[in-house]
């Protein structure tokens, strides 16, 4: 597996290099890749279905300047930007079967990081379809999406560890579609940074698939 660290200043470019990525393993000049980046802007990144009329207070984001993007990878909409840490993986469904089935491969991927965190004192629950929380208030910390090729996935996951929360209800609307376990609340009451530091996760996450 090759291990990337690189992040770009304009966030399209960031999401475009993970499809390329993916891309290059699919028709064979790639393999599997642990990329990590972290955008120095805040921008709104919608999943491959998502709305912006339904998902985004646009007037807001407009006002301020906030990019809205869209990625090739399902899931939610989300504010991204610093203090949120993003990991890309490009898995091959060849070498791990477990990863054929979309469920499947989110509780394989994320119980792997979740175990590594033990190692930061970080306790934290896998909550179907894609969610990480922590245990302790059940406050989702990680969301993550996926897009499937031919023969390799991409999973992008995000991880807050020291992202301004508050600007989450500013650009967001409340989502109509919500996981059970989020019994309605808000924004601020239902996401939380976790306490590590980038380089932490970073170390932990490496172990969970290329040591």
């Amino acid at each position: 597996m090759t291990f990337k660290d690189i992040s770009f200043h304009d966030p399209s470019k960031n999401l475009d290099y993970d499809d390329e990525l993916l891309r290059q393993a699919d028709k064979g000049t790639g393999e599997e890749v642990l990329r990590f980046w972290e955008s120095p802007l805040y921008f709104i990144v919608l999943g491959r279905t998502s709305s912006v009329e339904t998902d985004v207070n646009e007037p807001a984001a407009l006002s301020d300047g906030i990019p809205i993007l869209r990625r090739s990878s399902g899931g939610g909409t989300v504010l991204q930007g610093p203090g949120c840490l993003n990991f890309s993986l490009v898995l091959s469904k060849i070498r791990r079967p477990e990863l054929e089935s979309i469920q499947n491969s989110y509780k394989c991927i994320l119980e792997l990081i979740l175990k590594r965190m033990e190692e930061l004192q970080v306790q934290g629950d896998f909550r179907p379809v894609s969610d990480l929380v922590l245990k302790s208030s059940e406050k989702k910390f990680s969301g993550n999406a996926q897009r499937r090729g031919r023969t390799y996935i991409l999973h992008h996951g995000t991880i807050l560890y020291n992202f301004n929360l508050e600007l989450i209800s500013r650009y967001l609307k409340m989502p109509p579609k919500q996981p059970e376990y989020r019994r309605g609340r808000t924004h601020h009451d239902f996401v939380t940074n976790i306490p590590a530091a980038a380089s932490g996760l970073k170390a932990v996450i490496t172990k969970a698939f290329i040591d």
